[in-house]
């Protein structure tokens, strides 16, 4: 059974997602961008900022997501051998502690866990 067109239609989507990983970065970011200027440009820098970051970091949660996908797809799928899943851990390992970091900073919170209510001021 030839096995050819199966591989070739795997390598293929792994490369597409992870030009579609970083097309979502590089975009996600360019939007953001131009958002931030415009809010800046009708209020203060300072107040827009935080938006900013968090769209940013939304983008880069969600680029990294794909390139994972990505990784796992073109690495076990098409030849899977000790060093390369190994390489593949490592890389997966790498980007989850980011994601989660990243998802952390944005959230206040672990993603595990229910955000805090806000605290009445007056209590």
């Amino acid at each position: 059974m030839e096995l050819q067109p199966v591989k070739q239609f795997i390598e293929a989507s792994g490369t597409l997602l992870d030009l579609l990983g970083v097309l979502v970065i590089v975009a996600g970011t360019v939007i953001a961008s131009v958002s931030f200027w415009r809010r800046a440009a009708r209020q203060r820098a300072a107040t827009a900022y935080p938006a900013y970051r968090r769209a940013v970091g939304r983008t880069i949660l969600l680029g990294l997501e794909l390139l994972v996908a990505a990784d796992i797809i073109k690495t076990v799928a098409i030849a899977p051998t000790f060093q390369s899943v190994g390489v593949l851990a490592a890389v997966v390992l790498v980007r989850t502690f980011l994601s989660l970091s990243l998802q952390v900073e944005l959230e206040g919170h672990w993603p595990w866990r229910n955000p805090s209510p806000p605290r009445d001021p007056g209590t």
